[in-house]
C-alpha cells in the first residue's frame, strides 16, 4: 500500500478509467486461461489479483500488466496431470518464482535488450491479428474455445480458422447484435466530449448487461456460455476456501523441479517480450528496467504459488489495452488488481451478467489498435532487412503461437543482420597509377570472424594490373584473429605475385596478436609501413 501512496495523484485521472478497462480485458481473460488449464476458476482470478497488486507494486514498468498467460495453459494442463494433484503443481510455481527471483538477481534480465525490433513490432502486430481472429467467435455467440485462447491449434482440437468457419454457421444473434452496438459505443462515446470522462468500455459492459436482461425470454437470449462465469461465495469462509495451499512434502520430487524450471524460462520468456513491446507502445517510450521486472515476476510467482493461484507473466494483451485507454502509470495495474478483488467479494452477482461479446468488441478494438495498416506500410519503407522479419514473425505468431513465431523471427531477422555485418566489414576504393591499380581496404570498426569471408573474398578477387593494396585498420578498434590470419596469408601470396601490401595501424592494435609474430617482420619504428 505504501508503494501505491508514492505514486503520482496527478496521473490518477488517467490511471483510473484505464484500470476500469484493464480490469474488463483481464477478468475473462484469467477464468478462460484458468478453465484451459484445468486450474479453479478462483486460480485465475488470484493470478490477476497478484499481478496487478503485487507485481505491479514492485516492477519498474509503468505500463505493464501481469497475470495468467494463455501461453502456459498447455503446460500448466499437462503438469497437473503428471504431478498427480494441484497442490503439488503449486509447489512448482513456488519453486519457479524462486528460479525467476534468482534469475533477476543474477541480471539475466539483459537478454530483453537481443530481441530485433522489427519482431517485436512484429510480435505486436501477430497479437493483434490474432486478438481479432481469436475474437470474432465469442463475438457472434461461438463459446467453443476458452477466451484469451491464442495459439493456432486450440484445445478443443479445431484451429484459428476452423473455429471461424464453425461461428459462421453457428451465430447466436443476440450476442451479435450486443457486440456490433458495442463496437459502436467504444468508437462514437470518446467523440462525446462532454460525456468521454466515462470510459467507452464500462459503459459498453452496462449497455451488455441490460441488452442481455431485455433479450431473455426472446429468439435473442443469451446461454450461460455466453457470460462472464465467477465464483459466488456466499460468506468469508466460504471466500477462505477458495485458498489452496502447496504440498511441500513434494520438495524433493525431481518432476516438480523440472515442470518448475519449465515454467520459470517460459514465462521469463514471455515476460521479457511483453516488457519489450509494451515500451514500444509507450507513448513516452521510456525503458522499464528488465531486471527488476523478473524479480517482481518471481515475487509475484512465489505469492500466486503459496496462495493457490497460476503462473504468471507479464501480458501484452492487457498492457496493450492498458496502453491504448491512456494509462499513465503502474496505478492502473494495481487498480486493476483491485477491482479484480471487489467483484470476487463484492459483486459476483452482477459480473455473471456480462455477455463475452460485450468484452469481445473491446478486444477486437485493442487488436486493430496493434494491427494498423500504417504499421505494415512504416515496415516496409525500412526496407527488406526490417519487413521481411516483420511479416515472418507475424505470420509464423498467427499459425504456431507467441514463442515458436518470436523465435522463427529472430532466425530471420539474424540473417539480416549477419548478411548486413557481413557486407559492411570494410570500404574498398581503387585508385588508377601509371604503373596499374591502387586497391584500399579500409576496415571497419568492428572485425570479427564473420567478416573473414568478405575480406578474403575481396583481397583474393583483386583487379588485374594491381600493384599495391593497402589495408587500413586505423578506424578499427577490433579485428578478429582469424581477419589477422587471412591478411597474412594474403601478404603472403601477393609478395609472390610481385604486388606491395601496405599495412595501417594493423600491427598496434589492441585484443590481437602482433601481426610481426605471424610474419615474422621486425618491429618498425613508426605505425604505417610497408613490406
Amino acid at each position: 500500500m505504501s508503494a501505491f501512496l508514492k505514486l503520482s495523484k496527478r496521473d490518477l485521472k488517467y490511471d483510473l478509467p484505464a484500470s476500469v478497462v484493464v480490469f474488463l480485458v483481464a477478468l475473462p481473460l484469467c477464468l478462460g486461461i484458468a478453465m484451459a488449464s484445468g486450474a479453479p476458476l478462483f486460480a485465475g482470478l488470484l493470478t490477476g489479483i497478484i499481478g496487478g497488486i503485487v507485481v505491479a507494486a514492485i516492477s519498474g514498468s509503468q505500463l505493464s500488466v501481469s497475470g495468467p498467460a494463455a501461453g502456459l495453459t498447455v503446460i500448466i494442463l499437462g503438469a497437473i496431470e503428471k504431478l498427480g494433484a494441484y497442490e503439488t503443481f503449486l509447489l512448482a510455481v513456488v519453486l519457479a518464482g524462486f528460479m525467476q527471483l534468482i534469475l533477476g538477481i543474477v541480471r539475466a534480465g539483459m537478454i530483453g535488450n537481443y530481441f530485433p525490433s522489427s519482431v517485436i513490432i512484429g510480435m505486436l502486430a501477430a497479437i493483434g491479428i490474432t486478438i481479432i481472429l481469436k475474437q470474432i467467435p465469442h463475438a457472434v455467440g461461438y463459446d467453443s474455445s476458452f477466451f484469451g485462447e491464442e495459439s493456432f491449434s486450440q484445445l478443443n482440437h479445431e484451429n484459428t480458422f476452423t473455429a471461424l468457419s464453425k461461428a459462421a454457421s453457428s451465430i447466436n444473434y443476440g450476442a451479435a447484435i450486443i457486440c456490433l452496438i458495442s463496437l459502436f459505443i467504444l468508437i462514437a462515446w470518446p467523440k462525446v466530449k462532454k460525456l468521454s470522462f466515462i470510459p467507452a468500455p464500462l459503459l459498453v459492459v452496462i449497455v451488455g448487461i441490460v441488452l442481455g436482461q431485455v433479450f431473455n425470454e426472446t429468439v435473442l437470449s443469451l446461454d450461460e456460455k455466453h457470460l462472464v462465469v465467477i465464483p459466488v461465495v456466499q460468506s468469508f469462509g466460504e471466500f477462505m476456501g477458495l485458498f489452496t495451499l502447496p504440498d511441500f512434502t513434494q520438495i524433493v520430487n525431481s518432476d516438480v523441479w523440472l515442470i518448475a524450471f519449465t515454467i520459470a524460462v517460459i514465462a521469463s520468456l514471455e515476460t521479457l517480450l511483453s516488457i519489450e513491446a509494451v515500451d514500444k507502445i509507450d507513448p513516452q517510450k521510456r525503458v522499464s528496467p528488465t531486471n527488476r521486472e523478473l524479480i517482481a515476476q518471481g515475487i509475484g510467482n512465489m505469492s500466486s504459488g503459496l496462495l493457490g493461484g497460476l503462473p504468471m507473466t507479464s501480458v501484452i494483451v492487457r498492457s496493450s489495452a492498458n496502453v491504448n485507454s491512456g494509462g499513465r502509470t503502474r496505478q492502473s495495474a494495481m487498480l486493476h488488481g483491485l477491482w479484480m478483488l471487489l467483484a470476487v467479494i463484492v459483486i459476483p452477482r452482477v459480473i455473471n451478467l456480462i455477455p463475452l461479446s460485450s468484452l469481445a468488441a473491446i478486444l477486437l478494438l485493442t487488436g486493430y489498435k496493434l494491427a494498423k495498416a500504417k504499421l505494415f506500410k512504416d515496415m516496409w519503407l525500412k526496407g527488406r532487412d526490417q519487413f521481411i522479419p516483420f511479416m515472418v514473425t507475424i505470420l509464423a505468431i498467427i499459425f504456431t503461437d507467441l514463442l515458436m513465431g518470436v523465435g522463427i523471427g529472430l532466425i530471420v531477422a539474424m540473417f539480416f543482420i549477419l548478411r548486413n555485418n557481413m557486407s559492411n566489414a570494410f570500404k574498398y576504393s581503387v585508385e588508377n597509377t601509371d604503373n596499374g591499380s591502387r586497391i584500399t581496404i579500409t576496415l571497419s570498426e568492428e572485425v570479427s570472424f564473420l567478416n573473414k569471408a568478405a575480406i578474403q573474398k575481396a583481397l583474393y578477387n583483386l583487379p588485374k594490373k594491381t600493384t599495391e593494396v593497402v589495408i587500413d585498420g586505423s578506424y578499427s578498434r577490433f579485428i578478429d584473429k582469424d581477419v589477422i590470419e587471412v591478411i597474412n596469408d594474403f601478404r603472403q601470396n601477393a609478395t609472390s605475385k610481385g604486388i606491395k601490401t601496405e599495412l595501417t595501424d594493423i600491427v598496434n592494435m589492441k585484443n590481437i596478436p602482433d601481426i610481426r609474430k605471424l610474419t615474422n617482420v621486425s618491429k618498425p619504428k613508426k605505425v604505417k609501413h610497408k613490406v
